[in-house]
C-alpha cells in the first residue's frame, strides 16, 4: 500500500508528493475538465444538480444496495461512498477559500488518499439519513460558494479554485454513475 493511502480507499496511481494541485491529483477522469471554462453560476447549478441525483439515488438503495461494496478494488460500502462525496465538498470548498485568500495549499493524490482513508474509518456506519444531510449542507455550501465568486476567484491558484469546481460539479455524478453500474452488474440492483 502507498504512503498516504489507507484501509477502505481504492489505490490509484502514485502522484508525486510535490505535484502541484491540478486534475491529475484526483485521478485520470479530472484531466478533460480544464477546458471547461464556464460562470461561476453554472458551475454552482451543476454542483447542485449533481448533489440532488446523489440524494435521490441514496434515497433509492435499498439496505443490501445500501451496505454493499460492489466497486472492484474498493472495499467502501457504497453509504461510505455517498457520504465521502459530502465530505470531499468539505475540503475541496475549504481549498477554494484558502486559495482565493493568496493561501498556499498542498494537494496530491498523499493528501487526499489520507483525507479519503481517515473519512472511510469515521463513516464505516453512516446512515442514509446522515449521509444525505451531509450531502445536503455540504454540497449547498460549496455551490453557494462557487456561486458567488468572480471570474478573478476562479482564476485564483494558477486556475486552481476552477479546476476544484470542477471536480465539485462532476464528483457526485461520477460516483453515482459507477456505484449504479457496479450494483447493476452484480446483480444487486436491477438496470
Amino acid at each position: 500500500m502507498r504512503p498516504g493511502s489507507g484501509p477502505g480507499v481504492p489505490s490509484r496511481s502514485p502522484n508525486p508528493k510535490d505535484r502541484p494541485l491540478g486534475p491529475e491529483a484526483f485521478g485520470d477522469r479530472v484531466t478533460c475538465v480544464t477546458e471547461d471554462m464556464r460562470d461561476p453560476a453554472a458551475y454552482a447549478a451543476d454542483i447542485d444538480a449533481a448533489r440532488e441525483r446523489m440524494i435521490a439515488f441514496a434515497a433509492s438503495c435499498s439496505e443490501e444496495e445500501w451496505r454493499s461494496a460492489p466497486l472492484d478494488g474498493d472495499p467502501r460500502p457504497v453509504a461510505v461512498v455517498v457520504d465521502h462525496v459530502a465530505h470531499a465538498y468539505d475540503y475541496l470548498a475549504g481549498w477554494m477559500r484558502q486559495l482565493v485568500a493568496g493561501q498556499q495549499v498542498e494537494v496530491n493524490g498523499d493528501v487526499i488518499d489520507a483525507l479519503n482513508a481517515q473519512h472511510a474509518r469515521e463513516a464505516a456506519a453512516v446512515s442514509k439519513a446522515d449521509a444525505t444531510g451531509h450531502l445536503r449542507r455540504s454540497g449547498e455550501a460549496i455551490s453557494g460558494l462557487v456561486a458567488v465568486m468572480s471570474a478573478a476567484d476562479l482564476a485564483a491558484g494558477d486556475g486552481r479554485v476552477r479546476r476544484l469546481a470542477q471536480v465539485a460539479a462532476r464528483h457526485a455524478d461520477d460516483h453515482r454513475a459507477d456505484i449504479e453500474a457496479a450494483l447493476v452488474a452484480r446483480g444487486i440492483r436491477r438496470g
